[in-house]
């Protein structure tokens, strides 16, 4: 395990010029003082790892030095064909490069790991898009990924969405000059990670399948070093999950309508969280829930899927509409 771990950090150190220990510590998910330890363990067998003390300083390398550590174990090979996404791949335009990287990879393992590729294909495919979706690809992702690769700055044309407040609204188009950072696939639709131009400008997150236009200048922008792009799609998604439930309603469910709720409402987070904050059930065994929702017109369709499970409490408009409609399908089916 340990050794692992330093083989690890030094090829760590060979990837970056300088790593503090706080980032050596994250990275190999283990404490500032096992880094120091390690650190230490590396210079006693030869390896020239030298600490730079100070507010700026950290770990490196010295004299360009670089491990002879190039065998693959067989979990190790197998796991290096699954990081690929064909899908994903083929859709930003990388399919070919792709290939070809996994062919020199092939041609460089051992005889005894030759059927890496093909055992890993056989145990495990990624197919993104939920089901009953048309998954389509947006026909200017291969422009973006590429001004993505490339560090290159982008003037995008970009459909706004219209504000759900507004009634009537229709969507307008607008310009931005765009530093493209990264891109995320997520079940199915293609978003883009990007911070405004200007000195200074937010990082904001676009739907792909907005953009009408994509030009990318021959200005390359300056990565920030700070910059983490799983840390930050996973801080905003939670952020979007929070400002579109902006409503409330109280429910009172049984056991099988509970089982359903994750399905109906196609949040099974903030159903899980509800009924942990549930108290105990009541003498039929239902549970009263107080559930986030979108809006109220939302929550009526989801609910509803629930049937004779469900009983809104309120509010009472909502409440109101599924006595109409309770109403009204007894009249149909008597």
């Amino acid at each position: 395990m340990r050794a692992a771990r330093l083989i690890k950090m030094v090829l760590l150190l060979q990837a970056r010029p300088t790593m503090t220990a706080t980032e050596l510590a994250r990275e190999l998910e283990v404490s500032e003082r096992t880094v120091t330890r390690d650190a230490q363990a590396l210079a006693e067998a030869g390896v020239p790892v030298y600490a730079d003390r100070g507010r700026a300083g950290g770990y490196r390398l010295v004299g360009g030095y670089r491990t002879r550590l190039t065998g693959l174990a067989r979990s190790e090979a197998e796991v290096l064909f699954l990081s690929g996404v064909p899908g994903a791949l083929r859709e930003m335009g990388l399919e070919d490069a792709a290939s070809a990287a996994r062919l020199k990879v092939s041609a460089a393992l051992l005889p005894s790991l030759k059927d890496a590729p093909s055992t890993a294909a056989q145990r495990f495919h990624l197919d993104a898009p939920g089901w009953w979706q048309e998954p389509k690809t947006p026909e200017l992702l291969p422009a973006v990924a590429e001004a993505v690769w490339d560090d290159r700055c982008v003037r995008v044309g970009y459909r706004r969405p219209a504000r759900r407040e507004a009634k009537r609204a229709t969507e307008r188009e607008v310009e931005r000059d765009l530093e493209p950072y990264g891109l995320v696939l997520k079940a199915g639709v293609w978003y883009l990670c990007a911070r405004a131009a200007e000195k200074g400008g937010d990082f904001r997150v676009y739907r792909l399948d907005r953009f009408t236009a994509v030009a990318a200048g021959e200005a390359r922008f300056v990565r920030d070093e700070g910059f983490d792009l799983p840390r930050f799609w996973e801080a905003r998604a939670e952020e979007f999950a929070r400002t579109v439930l902006r409503d409330t309603v109280v429910v009172r469910v049984s056991p099988a309508g509970a089982a359903l709720l994750p399905y109906t409402t196609g949040d099974r987070g903030v159903v899980r969280e509800a009924l942990e904050r549930a108290g105990e059930p009541d003498e039929e065994g239902r549970l009263t829930l107080t559930l986030p929702v979108e809006s109220q017109e939302v929550a009526y369709s989801q609910l509803m899927a629930v049937g004779p499970e469900l009983e809104v409490l309120e509010p009472a408009e909502l409440r109101t509409r599924f006595t109409e409609a309770a109403r009204a399908l007894r009249q149909l089916y008597e």
